[in-house]
C-alpha cells in the first residue's frame, strides 16, 4: 500500500507541474485575464459600486478607479463583512475570517471566500509535488508529518468562522495525508506554545517523522526540545528517515546552517510565501532559493517601487514593467475582496523567466533614522556574508538606530544571539560593518560622511529571543522578532528585561 502512495504521488506530481507550464509561459495574458475576472465578479459589490468597476476595462482605468490602500484604509469596509454584511468586497460572505495581529487598531480580519480558500490548499500541496516532480523522492508521503498550526478551534463572530490561517487550513488536510498527520488534535489545540511544543515533542519523539513543516524559529525550538528529551546527539539520530521540511513566514537563509547542525547533515527544505491575504509563491526547485510568483492563483499583483512608496504619487505598474534586482512593495487584488492592498512585504524579483522572488523585508520594518533606508534583505545578506568569512553561528538578531548615545556618533546597534560566537568578535564586527556598506551605498555614505560610526554588536543571552518574545504575549506560532526597526522600542526592551550580555 505504500509503494502504491508513493508511485500514485509521482503520477499526480507530473501531471499538476505540466499542467503549470501553461500559466507559467504565458504570465502577461494570465494576470490580464486574473484582472478581468476580479472586476466582473465584484462589480455589484459595494466596493465596486463605490470604485465604479463598471467603467474599468484596463489596468490604466483600474489605477485611475482604485487608491492603494493597507488595512486601515479598507478597515470600513472589513467592518462590514465582520458584521455580517453581503456583497461588501466579494460577492456574498466569506468562508472564513482569517484572525492576524499587527495594526494600529488591534486584531486584523482577512477574508477567505469560496474562491480564496482552494487557492491556499492547492499551492500548499503542488509545492511539495514540484519537489517530488524534480527528486522522484515520494517516499516521504509514507512515514510521519508535522504540519504544526494554531488551533483549529474556530470562533464564531456574527455567522463567520474565525481563526488562524494555519488553524483554518487543518481543516483541509487531504484525507491520503490525515493517517501522517502528527501532532494530534488534542495537541494542535493547546494555546500555550511552550506546553504545546512539550506535548509535540512526546508525541514525535519516537515516530518515524519524515517531513516537518513550521517557521525557522520554531524548528530550531522544537528540535533542541528533542535533543534533550532524547538523549540524542543531533535529530538524524532520532528521526533515521527525515528527508524534507517545509518552511515558510521569514526568510530560511539567516536558520539554514543553525537548522542542518541541530539535524546533524544538510536537508532538502522547501520554502513557500503564505499569507492571510494569498498565497503568493513557492519554492519549486531545490536548484535555487528564489520562489515561483503564483500569477494564475486568484491575486493580481502590483509593485511600487521601494524609494517612491511614501511619494504622493508613486509609480505602480502590473508584472510587465518590473525589473530583476530592484525592490518593490507588493500590492495585491484577490479573489478574497482585497483591493489595492499593501500587504506590508518587499519583494526582488531574481527572474523573469518564470517570475520568481524573494521577499527582501517589511516596509514597516526598516531603518531609516538618518535616510539610509536599510531593507531586510539587506541586513541578512551582510551577516551571511560575515559569517562566511567570519564563522559564526546566529540564532537570530533584530537591528536598531541609536540616535542619542551617551557619547559619540549616533550607530546602528544589532541584537544578535549567537549559538556560536565567532573566535574574534571585533575581527565579526568590523566585517559586518563592511559588508552592511556594500549592501546600502546611503550606509556607506553615512559612514564616510561622520554621520555615523561604525554598527556596535549587543550579544543577546541564549534564548533571549524566545524570552523577549514571550513577555509579549507572542511566543511560538507565526510570530516573529522584525528584523529591523526605525524606533528604540525592540532594542530597549531586551535592556530593560537584562537579556544583553554584560561585557
Amino acid at each position: 500500500m505504500n509503494n502504491m502512495k508513493a508511485f500514485l504521488a509521482k503520477i499526480f506530481a507530473k501531471y499538476i507541474v505540466n499542467k503549470e507550464q501553461k500559466w507559467i509561459k504565458h504570465p502577461f495574458e494570465t494576470q490580464d485575464s486574473i484582472l478581468k475576472e476580479l472586476i466582473v465578479a465584484a462589480k455589484n459589490t459595494t466596493f465596486g459600486k463605490d470604485h465604479h468597476f463598471d467603467q474599468i476595462n484596463t489596468y490604466e482605468d483600474f489605477k485611475n478607479h482604485v487608491p492603494v490602500n493597507d488595512y486601515e484604509g479598507l478597515k470600513h469596509y472589513f467592518d462590514e463583512v465582520i458584521a455580517g454584511k453581503v456583497d461588501v468586497l466579494w460577492p456574498g460572505k466569506p468562508l472564513y475570517l482569517a484572525k492576524t495581529s499587527g495594526t494600529t487598531s488591534g486584531a486584523k480580519y482577512i477574508p477567505l471566500t469560496k474562491e480564496s480558500v482552494p487557492t491556499h490548499i492547492n499551492s500548499a500541496r503542488n509545492a511539495l509535488l514540484h519537489y517530488i516532480h524534480e527528486t522522484n523522492n515520494s517516499s516521504f508521503v509514507n512515514g510521519k508529518m508535522i504540519f504544526l498550526q494554531g488551533s483549529p478551534i474556530l470562533e464564531d463572530k456574527n455567522g463567520l468562522k474565525v481563526g488562524r490561517l494555519s488553524g483554518i487550513s487543518a481543516h483541509f488536510v487531504p484525507n491520503y495525508l490525515q493517517k501522517n498527520r502528527l501532532p494530534s488534535y488534542e495537541t494542535n489545540v493547546i494555546e500555550d506554545w511552550e506546553t504545546k511544543v512539550d506535548k509535540v515533542v512526546d508525541e514525535t519523539v519516537k515516530a518515524n517523522m519524515t517531513l516537518i513543516s513550521g517557521i525557522p524559529p520554531w524548528l530550531i525550538m522544537y528540535f533542541e526540545r528533542l535533543i534533550k528529551v532524547s538523549g540524542k546527539e543531533n535529530v538524524q539520530s532520532i528521526f533515521k528517515d527525515l528527508q524534507l521540511m517545509v518552511t515558510g513566514g521569514v526568510n530560511y537563509e539567516p536558520y539554514r546552517e543553525k537548522v542542518n547542525q541541530l539535524i546533524g547533515r544538510k536537508i532538502d527544505c522547501i520554502q513557500t510565501y503564505p499569507a492571510s491575504e494569498g498565497f503568493i509563491a513557492y519554492q519549486d526547485t531545490q536548484k535555487s532559493d528564489d520562489l515561483l510568483l503564483l500569477l494564475n492563483n486568484g491575486i493580481f499583483y502590483e509593485f511600487i517601487p521601494v524609494e517612491e512608496f511614501f511619494d504622493e504619487k508613486p509609480t505602480r505598474i502590473s508584472i510587465k514593467d518590473v525589473e530583476i534586482g530592484k525592490d518593490y512593495v507588493l500590492i495585491l487584488n484577490t479573489n478574497a475582496g482585497l483591493w489595492g492592498y499593501n500587504i506590508g512585504d518587499t519583494v526582488r524579483f531574481t527572474s523573469t523567466k518564470p517570475y520568481k522572488i524573494v521577499v527582501s523585508g517589511r516596509i514597516k520594518h526598516y531603518t531609516s533614522a538618518f535616510g539610509e533606508h536599510v531593507i531586510g534583505h539587506e541586513v541578512e545578506q551582510a551577516l551571511q556574508k560575515t559569517i562566511e568569512k567570519c564563522p559564526a553561528s546566529v540564532n537570530e538578531f533584530t537591528v536598531a538606530p541609536q540616535v542619542n548615545p551617551i557619547d559619540g556618533l549616533p550607530y546602528h546597534e544589532w541584537l544578535i544571539e549567537f549559538d556560536h560566537k565567532p573566535q574574534n568578535m571585533s575581527e565579526f564586527n568590523r566585517e559586518l560593518d563592511i559588508q552592511m556598506r556594500l549592501q546600502n551605498p546611503y550606509y556607506d555614505d553615512l559612514i564616510t560622511g561622520n554621520i555615523l560610526r561604525s554598527l556596535i554588536i549587543s550579544v543577546v543571552e541564549k534564548d533571549g529571543f524566545q524570552h523577549y518574545m514571550k513577555s509579549i504575549g507572542k511566543l511560538g506560532g507565526q510570530n516573529k522578532v522584525p528584523r529591523l526597526s526605525n524606533n528604540r522600542d525592540i532594542a530597549d526592551e531586551f535592556h530593560q528585561l537584562n537579556l544583553i550580555q554584560k561585557n
